[in-house]
């Protein structure tokens, strides 16, 4: 593709070598180095005047050195073309803006959201699929739980939960029926995976057949991948927006979904001046 380039941060230099091998070009070239003292260097290696520029950085590992590596990027590159950053794609964001006010950006945002691999997953490897319930392990995620369910014509349930503090909840009531049903848990993000055991736990209470849970930025920090081995999920799939080759290695209930294909769509769409919201529904996997 003319007129592009792809720079990957060091946070997740996989998942980008996969956008760019969709798209068909190389990855940019880029230094990525701290000094004796931690502080970030970032050298851009190729020309980039004239160019649609897009760099891929994770919000893991060192999330704070991570952050502030992408920032030093987004500059270093506007300096060397003379331009501005004009446009945002979040991958499939944790939080939705409020179309009432500018959100978190004063720039064009395109979000990408994950339903349609998680549509796909459910598809391709649960034959019985139309037997199951989606399920939202708290309110908020409801809308988009009965988004799924209703490309899938199933039903769905949720948990309601009160929480102590982050990372511990007080109590779960299970809102819906999985009786002699397969529970699918659908999130956004889990990280110490307390909520999403718990959840689990509930569901099999209440008579569901089976439980999987599927994840879309599965950070797995602390007791998590013990507390998913202990767990009585079937599996529990997660998107490659965070690295997790370590993490199945630690855990044979962790499966993994390839997103880059959305990714590099979604930057092949903005390039060309197409739109990105199409993919919601339409993305070619």
């Amino acid at each position: 593709m003319p007129n592009i380039k792809v720079f990957s941060g060091s946070s997740h230099p996989d998942l980008a070598q996969k956008i760019v091998d969709r798209l068909g070009i190389g990855l940019g070239k880029v230094v990525l180095k701290k000094f004796s003292n931690q502080e970030t260097s970032v050298e851009v290696g190729e020309s980039v005047r004239g160019e649609d520029v897009y760099i891929i950085q994770s919000g893991c590992g060192e999330v704070n050195d991570n952050l502030m590596e992408l920032l030093i990027m987004i500059n270093t590159c506007k300096i060397a073309s003379a331009s501005r950053v004009n446009a945002v794609i979040p991958c499939f964001p944790y939080a939705r803006q409020d179309k009432k006010d500018k959100g978190f950006f004063d720039i064009a945002v395109d979000n990408l959201f994950a339903e349609p691999a998680v549509l796909k997953w459910i598809k391709e490897n649960l034959s019985d699929w139309r037997s199951c319930v989606i399920v939202s392990p708290d309110a908020g995620g409801a809308k988009r739980v009965t988004a799924i369910a209703d490309r899938l014509n199933v039903d769905f349930a949720l948990i309601h939960k009160e929480r102590k503090k982050a990372n511990e909840v007080a109590s779960m009531v299970l809102v819906g029926d999985v009786k002699d049903k397969i529970a699918i848990l659908v999130d956004d993000m889990a990280d110490t995976c307390g909520t999403i055991c718990h959840a689990a736990e509930k569901l099999m209470e209440a008579g569901a057949s089976k439980v999987y849970a599927i994840l879309t930025h599965g950070i797995f920090s602390g007791p998590a991948i013990s507390r998913i081995n202990n767990a009585c999920f079937e599996a529990v799939v997660v998107t490659n927006t965070i690295p997790q080759d370590q993490h199945m290695k630690e855990s044979p209930k962790i499966q993994c979904i390839d997103v880059s294909t959305i990714l590099a769509e979604a930057i092949r769409r903005t390039h060309n001046g197409e739109s990105v919201t199409y993919l919601f529904r339409h993305v070619p996997m």
